[in-house]
Order: structure tokens, then sequence, then C-alpha cells
């Protein structure tokens, strides 16, 4: 098949949850199918990652572009039937270029990372079939958000003016679509509720580089003191809200069972909330690393406190691949058919989290058992390349 496949961003350096779901199924479409990529390039960033995408893509283009503005809320904003978390990725400059990228050339599907960039073959180019990666649902995340997050009276009112004007839009998506490809069972059972009882749906859950992610790549020995690790995006608001719901309500329990607890909190760009987090006893914010591999070996347990679903997730893959037990809510593992007290521990109270958490930090064989299942659990199912080719092959099978 000639695949084209359209992202929204420049997915290298993999130095974000979803960079590593849409470089690696991208690099394991390109084993099977013919592919080309087009890709957006914000305020021209990346763009000498060009050689990494021609050793394995048919063609390549990267369209610079920046965000406009946020629209004035009268009348720019509240008399656009568009929300506004689709307007902000549209741009005639961007439309113009898939065109011309796709002048002259015949595909069998096109495939886009989320409908911020599915909005342009929602008009044009409407004899293509289309399916879209959805990283997460955006109708989904933004419910959870609005529900965990605290807001003013103003911003409920704007979150559900864009929720409403969004549940149309993704109606209109699942509607053009041939398929959309989700991260896990809950993202399915989301949609067919509130979406689409029709479109074709296809859960293709998160994975892990086994070839990068190995225990022997980094052999530091675990940390003399119980540590427990939380990584990932430190701008991302549902990492933001978890610190908040971990150190408002879980930390203090925590230390009460384990005195001499260490925390650290790794991944780059931490806002001011994040970095206040550093000023507690034991609590270390590193930033962002050159390679989180060491952490989650010295590390006794990463803690995955989300409250917030609708991410990738990557962390919990990547942590068992390094023989690191993982603690976490079960939103956080959602999609990874994992089982608590098997190949994780989950706990969704306070109480819940923080007893979980201090019986894994008290006992090591408990920490074991989960680290050796866990282990075989993302070497059996969670490798990008069976999960790449099992998209491959689907595609094959519906569109070839």
């Amino acid at each position: 098949m000639r695949i084209l496949v359209v992202y929204p961003y420049i997915p290298y350096p993999v130095d974000r949850g979803t960079y590593q779901r849409t470089f690696h199924l991208l690099r394991e479409l390109a084993r099977h199918h013919e592919v080309d990529l087009f890709a957006l390039s914000e305020k021209g960033e990346r763009l000498d990652q060009r050689p990494v995408f021609e050793a394995f893509c048919r063609r390549v283009a990267f369209e610079p572009f920046e965000h406009p503005e946020w629209p004035r809320l009268f009348p720019d904003r509240l008399l656009n039937p568009l929300p506004t978390t689709i307007l902000h990725w549209r741009q005639d400059n961007i439309r113009e270029a898939i065109g011309r990228f796709m002048e002259g050339q015949q595909y069998d599907l096109v495939h886009v990372c989320d409908i911020v960039m599915a909005q342009y073959f929602l008009e044009e180019h409407t004899a293509v079939r289309l399916s879209v990666d959805r990283s997460r649902v955006d109708l989904q995340f933004q419910l959870a958000q609005h529900d965990a997050m605290a807001h003013g009276l103003k911003q409920k009112l704007l979150d559900w003016e864009n929720i409403s004007k969004l549940e149309r839009f993704e109606k209109r998506i699942a509607e053009r679509v041939a398929m959309e490809v989700l991260c896990g069972p809950d993202d399915e059972v989301f949609v067919r509720e509130r979406i689409s009882k029709e479109v074709p749906l296809l859960v293709v859950a998160n994975g892990v580089d086994l070839e990068f992610f190995r225990p022997d790549s980094a052999p530091d020995p675990r940390d003399t003191a119980p540590t427990v690790l939380f990584c990932g995006a430190m701008d991302y608001s549902p990492n933001i809200d978890a610190l908040r719901w971990f150190f408002g309500e879980i930390h203090d329990r925590l230390l009460g069972m384990v005195p001499d607890l260490k925390v650290w909190i790794v991944g780059k760009a931490p806002v001011e909330e994040v970095c206040a987090h550093g000023s507690r006893p034991g609590v270390t914010v590193t930033g962002g690393v050159p390679d989180v591999r060491p952490y989650y070996r010295r590390a006794w347990l990463q803690i995955v406190p989300l409250r917030i679903g609708g991410g990738t997730r990557l962390k919990i893959p990547e942590c068992m691949a390094m023989r690191t037990p993982v603690v976490s809510t079960t939103i956080g593992a959602q999609g990874l058919d994992l089982r608590h007290d098997h190949d994780i521990l989950l706990g969704d109270t306070p109480e819940e989290f923080a007893r979980e958490t201090a019986r894994a930090l008290g006992d090591a064989a408990l920490r074991s058992h989960i680290e050796e299942t866990g282990f075989r659990t993302v070497h059996e199912r969670l490798g990008w390349g069976r999960l790449g080719a099992k998209l491959a092959e689907d595609y094959s099978r519906r569109f070839a």
C-alpha cells in the first residue's frame, strides 16, 4: 500500500510521550508499506531531523508554521462553529502545503495523527480514505480535564463552550474517516457512547522500544533509601494535576508509613507549581534529563497518580521494560490491560495509593514479583514492533 502520514509535529528526537507513539508507528508502517511523511515544524524547529525520516520514508516534507494568537472571545470565538482547540491548528498555508505534497500522487490511505490534522481532509481530498490515530480522544480528554481541575466560573463556561463545539466536530470526523485508531478499550467505550456507534475502530496500545529500554542499558544499582519516581513532561496539565493530588493528599500519608522516602520528579519544562514541590524535604525536581533510563533503574518504584486520562501513558511500559515496578491509578494505566498485584499495583483513592506504594516499598518480594511479571508482559505484548505490525496488517486487510 501507499500511505500518506500527516503529523502536527516532527516526532524526533522522541522526547515526549506522543512522539514515542507516532515515531515508532510510522517506522513500523514503513517496514510493511510505502510511506510518505508530511509534518509541521513549529517555528521551524527540528528541520534538521529530515535524514532520520528519509532513511525509511519515500518522500518527506516539513512545513514551518506558527500557532496564531488565541481568538478574542467576541466575535472571533463565540461566533465561530469550530472549537478554538481546532482553530489553533487551522491555517491556509498548511492546507496549501498539503495540497502541493499530494499533487500527482495516488494514495491508498491517509494516516493522520489526531483530529487537528484530520480537519484538512474534511472538505478537501475527500476521495482518499482517511484513518486518524488518536493519541488521545480530544473530547474525552477535555471532559476529564474539566472535571479534575479547579476553574473559575468564566473558565468553566469557556470550557463548556469549547467542549460542546468539539463534540459536534468529533462526530463530523467520525462520519468522514474509514477508521479511528485508539490507545485502549476505555477510549473505544467512550467513542461508542459519545461520538459514534458506526465508525470502524482499532485499538493499538501504547508500547515501548525494547531495544532502547533494557535493564542492562542503565546498570546503576537501586538507591539505598526508598525512592519513588514520577516521570513525564512537566508542562502537561494531567501531570501537573497528578503531582498536585499526590502532594496534596497522598505524600504526607506516605511519609507516615515510610519516613525516609525520597521522591524524584523527572521531566522537561517543569512549570512553577512543579518546581515548588522541590522545596519539600526529600523531593528533587530534575527538569529535563539527557537519559531517563538511569532514573528508572535507581528508583524502587514509579508512581503514576494520574486523575486525567487520554494521554499516552508510555512511562508505564518503559518502566516495566527496565524492571522497575509501577504503582498507578486505574486511569493512569488505562488501555494497557495490566492486572493489579500481577504486573502492576493500583490505587484510586489517596488512602489506597499511599497503602499500595508503602506496601511495595516495604516488601522486596512483592517488588520482585511485579518487576518480573511486568517485564514479561511488555515483551509479550507491548513492543513497538509487534504493535506496529498489527496496525500495518490491519491496514492491508481493510484497505489494500
